[in-house]
């Protein structure tokens, strides 16, 4: 009997060395992928943003499918929906990017400005701090010991050749490596819409037949999330938006319209997003408006953020998004210092359903757990 039980109790052991032997390939495929991330970080966000964009005109083709409309024809008008609307805020938009961006310089300044104020206060306050201290006499006893040292003297700078050029062309190329990948995107989104179930049922074909009703539910759980996500945060940021331009016009900020909806979004990013827009209207807003603007400003900002992150999230969200906070900062911080802006807006949906996969596979579960509420 004895030998028995050893003989059936030397398997969890071996599977437990074996689960250990398998740390280092795991660690090795991590690192494997997020070198792969790193390196295609435009193309992977041109896919996650066409995934996004499809789950926003899903039910757009699917309400023309019930008007008798062919899926094609519906995938198509959808995408000429989408570019009309982009192209409508653009327009809408471009006499106040112009503007805004003609008094950058005149920003950029006022902002040295206050930094060297800054600074010469601080200074102040150093030498008067020397001064209570008693260091400021032997400071200068032993300046005047020394000596004054010869100037050194200044190289003179030698001008850029063709400086102008450079930058022209260094500016085009970095734009076209921007609208080359998303010039793919309504193509992307084209093919996803027309070929959504496909996609979904080859996609759980991939699987063995144990674990393809595991898959397509996860997929529908992945699906209904980024939906939820995608609508609750476009009424949040829509909300926040239209609050924000008319607070912004009554305290006179230029281009409140602009300011105003770029700030109100900015909001919807979680954690990092209050200060970032505060920081656009606060920018724009000096030498133009008085101190109390500023104070309303910042006010509405953060009561609007506040308000939003506590009542209209979990009302629009919901039980979709189960992540608790410290999963979503480092969550912000990995993928924002791996794709910077784009990370940070993509980053929430991705660790969410990073989430739901965890939380159906058996080996992966306590990790959907670590991130869960």
């Amino acid at each position: 009997m004895s030998e028995q039980v050893g003989i059936h109790a030397a398997p969890p052991e071996k599977l437990a060395s074996a689960k250990s032997q398998n740390w280092p390939q795991v660690i090795v495929a991590l690192g494997v992928v997020t070198v792969f991330c790193y390196f295609a970080e435009w193309e992977l966000a041109v896919v996650i943003i066409s995934i996004l964009l499809t789950f926003i005109l899903a039910p757009v083709v699917e309400l023309l499918q019930r008007l008798r409309v062919p899926r094609s024809v519906g995938s198509v008008l959808a995408v000429l929906l989408l570019l009309a609307a982009v192209y409508a805020v653009v327009y809408l938009s471009y006499s106040q990017v112009l503007s805004l961006a003609d008094n950058l310089p005149k920003y950029s300044s006022e902002i040295r400005s206050i930094v060297m104020r800054f600074r010469e206060n601080a200074e102040k306050l150093e030498q008067s701090t020397e001064a209570v201290l008693g260091y400021s006499a032997e400071a200068g006893k032993s300046e005047a010991s020394k000596g004054e040292k010869p100037a050194s003297p200044v190289s003179p700078s030698r001008p850029p050749s063709n400086s102008i050029w450079e930058i022209f062309f260094r500016g085009v190329s970095s734009v076209w490596q921007v609208l080359l990948p998303l010039s793919f995107i309504p193509f992307l989104v084209y093919f996803m819409l027309t070929w959504q179930q496909h996609a979904r049922s080859a996609t759980v074909m991939l699987f063995s037949m144990p674990y393809r009703h595991a898959a397509y539910t996860t997929l529908g759980l992945i699906s209904a999330m980024v939906r939820s996500f995608l609508v609750g945060n476009f009424l949040v940021g829509l909300f926040m938006s239209a609050i924000s331009t008319v607070v912004f016009g009554i305290v006179h900020l230029p281009s409140f319209y602009v300011v105003g909806f770029v700030s109100g979004f900015l909001s919807v990013i979680p954690y990092l997003g209050v200060i970032l827009a505060i920081a656009a209207p606060v920018i724009v807003g000096l030498g133009h408006v008085h101190s109390a603007g500023f104070l309303t400003i910042v006010v509405t900002v953060v009561a609007l953020h506040l308000f939003s992150m506590n009542v209209l999230y979990p009302k629009f969200l919901g039980d979709r998004l189960q992540l608790n906070p410290l999963a979503v900062t480092l969550a912000l911080l990995f993928w924002g210092g791996l794709w910077g802006a784009m990370g940070l807006i993509l980053a929430v949906p991705v660790t969410a359903a990073m989430k739901i996969i965890f939380d159906h596979i058996d080996n992966l579960r306590p990790y959907g757990t670590w991130l869960g509420e």
